[in-house]
Parts: C-alpha cells; sequence; structure tokens
C-alpha cells in the first residue's frame, strides 16, 4: 500500500530540510512579494513558493519556485578582485574591479546553498522517512535539470541570490476506496 503524501507533507519536508542546513537562517512560503524582508533579520533566506501539482499514472509532482538569497551589504572601502597585469599587451587595459558591497560573494554563498538543496533531494537519505536509512526507499525526490538564475533586487533591503524551478516526486496510488462521499451512483 502505499502512503500518499499531501501538500503539507512536501512543504514541511522541504522546510525541514531547509532548517537542518547549517548555513540556512530562515524560510517562508508564498509570493515573494509578500514577504517583508524589512522584519527579516536572519540571512540567509530560503523562500519557498508553491506553483502547481501535476499528476502521472502513479504519482504527484509537487512543483515549486525555490528563492535562496541573502542581504548584500555596502562598505565604502570593500575592493575586490585585483588582477595583476599579465604581460605587456595588456597594459592598456589593467583588470582592476572595483565594489562597493559583498554582491559577489553572496551570489557565490547562496549557489552552493542551491547546489547543496538539489542534492539532498537527489542522492542522499533525506529522501526516506527519519528513522529509515534505505536509499533505495524514497518517499521525497527530484529529477530532470535544474536552470538556476540569478536575481538582484531592491525589496526593503537590496537582496540577491538564485532561483529555479523544482518538481517533487511523491507516489500516489490515486485509492478510491476511502474518498468521503456517498456510495450513491451518480450517473442518470
Amino acid at each position: 500500500m502505499v502512503n500518499n503524501k499531501t501538500y503539507n507533507n512536501v512543504l514541511n519536508t522541504l522546510l525541514r530540510m531547509a532548517e537542518y542546513h547549517r548555513q540556512i537562517k530562515s524560510t517562508s512560503v508564498g509570493d515573494i512579494f509578500d514577504i517583508n524582508l524589512e522584519k527579516m533579520q536572519l540571512f540567509p533566506l530560503l523562500h519557498i513558493n508553491p506553483t502547481s501539482v501535476t499528476t502521472g499514472d502513479s504519482q504527484l509532482t509537487y512543483n515549486f519556485q525555490i528563492f535562496i538569497m541573502s542581504q548584500v551589504t555596502e562598505r565604502e572601502n570593500w575592493t575586490t578582485n585585483r588582477s595583476e597585469i599579465i604581460s605587456p599587451a595588456v597594459d592598456e587595459f589593467p583588470k582592476l574591479v572595483k565594489t562597493l558591497s559583498n554582491e559577489q560573494d553572496v551570489f557565490n554563498e547562496t549557489l552552493q546553498i542551491v547546489t547543496d538543496f538539489i542534492g539532498m533531494l537527489r542522492h542522499s537519505t533525506r529522501q526516506s522517512l527519519e528513522g529509515v536509512n534505505d536509499i533505495n526507499f524514497p518517499l521525497y525526490f527530484t529529477q530532470d535539470q535544474f536552470t538556476i538564475e540569478p536575481f538582484s533586487e531592491r525589496f526593503d533591503n537590496l537582496c540577491c541570490g538564485w532561483v529555479f524551478n523544482m518538481g517533487v516526486l511523491v507516489q500516489n496510488d490515486f485509492q478510491t476506496c476511502e474518498i468521503p462521499v456517498s456510495t450513491k451512483g451518480a450517473g442518470y
């Protein structure tokens, strides 16, 4: 018998995975523009935006848009990515990139969290129930390839990070024995 997973089961599993990741400090669910980032104090943030559910023969795919972001800070004396001049031909165009923020570091760190999160659903024991150590007993998993897109937005404060779409597949037997409906026929 299949233990059908509900929307709450899937969402709570994703939130628990974020809670267990040592770099993610906050989580939220819903429309991205409903987040009150002014009140958010802990970053990086993992935000889950539910988008749809699709059915298969014996499975449901819960589709989510996942945002992983952190706050960009600015400093007057911040300079990064100084390169040495390699040859005289490059003399005319020395590579010197000055930035007044940590945006590049934020993109780097949040992308690492994204790949961790995808990996946890693809290849780890977190696919199984707590206490079940058999990787061949998956309850939640994902497949396909992912397009991970950077974003930089000024909400109540400047944040940047990555967003990607993820489908979480779960078994569903679409059983009809215990549907809460009258046993009377519905045909005319």
